[in-house]
């Protein structure tokens, strides 16, 4: 059950109208790395979670707080287009750049919104329930969980120099800080499901015997240059190798005959030949490596 409490976790009041950082703020709304996302994807989380408890709790505690932060955005980017766009995006449209654009201003927010928020990105493009992760695995989720709280911050701290709007500035700061809590928390919960003996290092705790045991201890310069072998990981900690120069371990990666009634081109004479010439590179390679 959720129920709305009539009153914003944070103010959101602008000390005017800006069309402009309004369709900026819609980032932060309906962005990959936006406040919907979040909310849903710790919502799925929670909703999904098979262990009743101090975890769940957390999950569903980060995800109705961030349902609050979508809220408070929403409310300050309808805020931010008061008078718009009769007033304010004909001031702003004084540019002949920024009038290309209509000064800025999403004219969605206008004409679908009704001056205000959407459901968007910065560019106009609809929020995508694919931005979510939620895999019922805690430490790959609480993993993901950090990494978006990440980019939101990242994304916040851009918009924040954006703007001289104290009104603006201050709701932002408070985000940013509950951006940096998000982070910490989630980092610790990573190492509590360890210290509880609920997952290991790497997500899942399973298959490692079944796994390529040649394969699970390697790092692969696959780059020029050779300042990857000056990274911690390539001194052998965790068990890793840094293999300087790897060699492909499988044949031509040749698609097979297509349906002839899907008519995709096809040699099947020089499909051969190239099937020939990189089987006999192939057992070349092989010989040499015996020598």
């Amino acid at each position: 059950m959720f129920r709305h409490t009539k009153l914003l976790q944070f103010e959101a009041k602008p000390e005017k109208p800006d069309p402009v950082y309004a369709r900026k703020l819609q980032e932060l709304i309906g962005g990959a790395y936006g406040e919907m996302t979040v909310t849903m994807q710790y919502l799925f989380q929670g909703w999904n979670c098979r262990i009743e408890g101090k975890y769940k709790d957390l999950i569903m505690d980060t995800a109705t707080e961030e349902i609050g932060h979508v809220e408070m955005l929403a409310t300050m980017v309808a805020r931010l287009l008061e008078g718009a766009p009769a007033t304010e995006t004909a001031e702003a449209a004084k540019d002949p750049v920024m009038a290309a654009v209509l000064g800025g201003m999403d004219p969605q927010q206008a004409i679908v919104a009704g001056g205000g928020a959407l459901p968007n990105n910065s560019q106009g493009v609809p929020w995508n329930g694919g931005y979510i992760v939620a895999s019922g695995n805690l430490l790959a989720d609480f993993r993901a969980n950090a990494a978006a709280e990440a980019q939101g911050r990242l994304q916040t701290a851009r918009l924040y120099n954006m703007t001289d709007d104290p009104g603006v500035k201050a709701m932002l700061q408070f985000n940013l800080a509950r951006d940096t809590v998000h982070q910490k928390q989630w980092l610790a919960a990573i190492e509590e499901l360890e210290a509880d003996g609920l997952e290991g290092a790497i997500a899942p705790t399973a298959l490692f015997d079944e796994e390529n045991q040649d394969h699970n201890n390697t790092v692969w310069r696959l780059s020029d240059g050779s300042d990857g072998s000056k990274g911690g990981w390539s001194f052998g900690g965790e068990g890793i190798e840094y293999l300087t120069d790897p060699e492909p371990l499988g044949g031509p990666g040749t698609a097979p005959k297509p349906d002839p009634a899907l008519f995709g081109t096809y040699a099947p004479i020089q499909d051969a030949v190239g099937t020939v010439k990189g089987k006999a590179k192939e057992a070349k390679s092989k010989a040499t490596k015996k020598r």
